[in-house]
């Protein structure tokens, strides 16, 4: 099991989120589940490839 942590919040009649690990793909849903579903259904294209040019978070050590 993965564990996903997303970023939500109620707009008007509307749930919106997106991933931590990818802010640029924002989705929504009617309900709080229905927009898990889609954060589910987003995180799945953007492991399998089906969405290109993909951004990610990294992070760097500097001394």
């Amino acid at each position: 099991m993965t564990l996903l942590k997303y970023t939500y919040w109620q707009d008007d009649e509307m749930w919106l989120g997106y991933l931590e690990d990818y802010p640029d793909y924002m989705t929504q849903g009617e309900t709080k589940e229905e927009l898990q579903e889609n954060i589910k259904d987003i995180y799945q294209e953007l492991i399998n490839g089906t969405i290109p040019s993909v951004r990610h978070i990294a992070e760097l050590a500097v001394a």
